[in-house]
């Protein structure tokens, strides 16, 4: 007799291929979205068969999913949050923690970044009291300009946090070996970047900390998620504790006494034998995520080979198409470096009569979905105005970013048709704009 999860699950793929048919792409008509998710009905299944255990919280595939994501990265530890932004939080958070001695990032204490990047990479360095240096960036590659880091280094500088910006890793070995001068803490911003190496190995393992998003548009999905990975089993237990309320006690969901020690602690000034459950060693949160999100990213993660081998087919075809464009700077891989691409982005040079606002509107008008290169110049956002925080240089690079750079998608869900008409509708853009008054 067949029992009623596997009628469930057999119903699945029937409602997936009533729901999710594909149309006929049509030039023009049929929309062509920057970002968006790639599945079938197997991630269904695997999100129907989680809530079927309705064990709501963290479970059996958050388990699997934090193994199978470390060993892909080539870490020790994996550490699923409910987004990427919150992986932020607690990778940057868990070096402010006291277990980490005279090396504990206290506030007033300086981190290098940079200005042309997502706020979610910046807003941990301010929300703990500390300061931002900005650095510019590089046009074409988009990562940071290592000829500005000693000048950004002081004797209050404690770490490097950075993005690997749209899947293009930055000089690790450059920035690697600058942080081991200084005995500086690297977090790697590795939200776009999933999949991408460098000198051969994965970015993720250079840094003490790497983060992931697995926002739908990322390159894994699961809905709303991410993911904090370190080979330090100390750093491990410090960045569970800050995403689980702050407790001391590290035992899962519905576990209890896994130390066999949970009424002979005696921590703080509370009485001896406090229940651990209930002891706190860091001011914490709740950014737990749920056993449903992690089991659609179990699936997920069998497909990332196919979907960082199509990202990568999907640049190529954009960038062999709009070679030789006039007035466009083309994106280009960094150094030793084979990226993961989250998007294609393309800088019209500031000679150039053709506006990115022009630009955008122009194919935004043919169904052509674009994205500014995230904050642009993050010091010119009104979130920032009165922060404290220091810029070397002139940021020259990120203003240019900020007035002059867009991107186009790159996902596995966009087919050579609708890149070929991508491509010839940013050139014919570029003649109709130009010549207009």
């Amino acid at each position: 007799m067949t029992s009623a999860r596997d009628q469930i699950r057999n119903l699945v793929i029937q409602h997936f291929n009533e729901e999710f048919t594909k149309e006929s792409f049509v030039p023009g008509i049929t929309a062509i979205p920057v970002t968006g998710k790639f599945f079938d009905h197997e991630e269904i299944q695997y999100l129907v068969d989680a809530s079927l255990d309705f064990w709501l919280t963290t479970g059996r595939y958050a388990e699997e999913f934090e193994q199978k994501l470390a060993r892909r990265v080539g870490v020790r530890h994996a550490v699923f949050c409910n987004s990427g932004s919150s992986a932020n939080l607690l990778a940057f958070t868990a070096l402010t923690s006291p277990l980490l001695g005279v090396r504990a990032i206290k506030p007033g204490d300086e981190v290098i970044t940079v200005a042309a990047g997502f706020p979610t990479t910046v807003n941990p360095i301010f929300q703990n009291g500390c300061v931002p240096v900005f650095l510019d960036i590089k046009l074409g590659t988009y990562d940071i300009d290592i000829s500005q880091l000693e000048n950004a280094y002081s004797d209050k500088t404690k770490a490097v946090f950075i993005a690997h910006t749209l899947g293009n890793p930055f000089n690790l070995e450059f920035v690697k070996a600058f942080c081991d001068k200084y005995k500086l803490w690297l977090i790697e911003d590795m939200c776009d970047a999933f999949g991408a190496t460098y000198d051969g190995k994965n970015v993720g393992t250079f840094g003490d900390i790497a983060t992931l998003s697995f926002y739908p548009a990322h390159h894994v999905t699961t809905g709303e998620g991410g993911a904090v990975l370190t080979n330090k089993p100390m750093l491990k237990k410090i960045i569970e504790s800050f995403r689980d309320w702050g407790r001391d006690c590290w035992c899962a969901p519905g576990k209890d006494n896994t130390c066999e020690k949970r009424f002979l602690h005696e921590l703080g000034e509370l009485p001896f034998g406090y229940d651990h459950k209930f002891i706190y060693s860091h001011i914490g949160y709740n950014l737990k995520a749920t056993d449903m999100q992690a089991a659609v990213g179990v699936k997920q993660l069998d497909r990332l080979d196919y979907f960082i081998a199509k990202r990568r087919e999907n640049w190529s075809l954009l960038n062999k198409l709009l070679q030789g464009t006039e007035n466009l700077i083309l994106p280009e891989a960094t150094n030793n470096s084979d990226p993961s691409w989250f998007g294609f982005a393309i800088t019209i040079k500031p000679e150039s009569k053709v506006s990115t606002r022009g630009m955008t509107s122009y194919l935004n008008d043919r169904g052509i979905g674009t994205r500014q290169l995230f904050g642009g110049n993050l010091v010119r956002q009104p979130a920032y105005r009165n922060l404290n925080f220091r810029v070397i240089g002139d940021l020259q690079n990120t203003d240019i970013v900020m007035r002059h750079t867009f991107w186009v998608g790159v996902w596995p869900g966009l087919t050579n048709d609708m890149l070929t008409y991508m491509a010839e509708t940013i050139k014919s853009a570029m003649v109709e704009l130009e010549a207009k008054d």
